[in-house]
């Protein structure tokens, strides 16, 4: 090996070992400091004195409702634009731009898609600070992702598939259902869990849309605000009046929020991994 490989190897050996350095250092301090402050009380008892003690039961709740909402809202979306734009489109300028746009909204900072929502759906829509309305917004950010990585899926099907279909007299949404979508459901379904579990930890939009710090009750609707674990976390790490006070809580919700995403991008990859298992080519 030439020396300037050597070189080349060891600066990309050594990059590696410091990211994968510095996100052990960061999930152990945060694990450190977090799992004392855990106990049944905490996960399922209603916050008190103004969000400084008690629990996170209604955050945990909120932010569950949030990611149904936008689960509900952006994968049919999604995953029906991918297979319109990577079967039905014809290819062009016009979807040339469409898709040009789709990748420029995906990498559009999160608090435009706040500013967003507020105008459209809390203001001009009435919804107010609630559920639909933080859901709505979110399902709006991660759109451009789940198109992206569905018509990635879809297009990495072959087209012998397709073309023995079509031959055999079956039509093109036959084709599309019983051929392309099996095979392709896997990476469609990683890529748009992936995506969800962004939605989750997301703070910006939320906090223009959905979450407020303090409600001991559970939302009755889908038109009332939420607590979330994301907008807890900012204001007890930032904002609240005792902070050395609510220390321990902070560390206790960014805990649990890290095992909320890592427990669902797990999901996506046991979930893609089950479907490359049952459907081979």
């Amino acid at each position: 090996m030439r020396r300037s490989e050597q070189v080349g190897l060891w600066f990309i050996r050594g990059v590696t070992y410091t990211v994968v350095a510095a996100i052990v250092w960061i999930l152990g301090t945060i694990a450190w400091n977090g799992v004392p402050a855990l106990s049944w009380t905490f996960l399922t008892a209603m916050p008190s004195k103004g969000g400084a003690e008690g629990g996170i039961f209604p955050a945990i709740v909120g932010t569950f409702w949030l990611v149904l909402g936008t689960i509900s809202v952006a994968m049919p979306l999604g995953m029906g634009a991918a297979i319109y734009l990577s079967e039905y489109a014809r290819e062009g300028r016009i979807t040339g731009w469409i898709r040009l746009g789709i990748v420029t909204l995906a990498g559009v900072p999160s608090i435009v898609f706040g500013l967003f929502g507020l105008a459209l759906f809390v203001i001009t829509f009435d919804f107010g600070t609630s559920i639909a309305a933080g859901s709505l917004t979110l399902a709006f950010m991660i759109l451009p992702v789940i198109i992206v990585s569905s018509e990635e899926a879809i297009r990495a099907v072959p087209r012998a598939l397709r073309e023995a279909s079509l031959a055999l007299g079956a039509t093109r949404w036959q084709t599309i259902w019983h051929q392309v979508l099996p095979y392709s459901l896997p990476g469609m379904l990683t890529g748009s869990i992936l995506g969800i579990a962004r939605a989750a930890g997301e703070t910006a939009p939320i906090l223009l849309t959905a979450a407020v710090f303090f409600r001991p009750v559970l939302p009755g609707s889908a038109l009332d605000p939420v607590m979330a674990l994301p907008y807890h976390l900012f204001i007890l790490a930032t904002q609240h009046p005792d902070v050395d006070k609510v220390r321990p809580m902070a560390y206790g919700t960014a805990l649990v929020l890290i095992v909320l995403v890592l427990s669902v991008n797990l999901f996506a990859i046991v979930l893609r991994n089950h479907f490359r298992k049952k459907y081979r080519w």
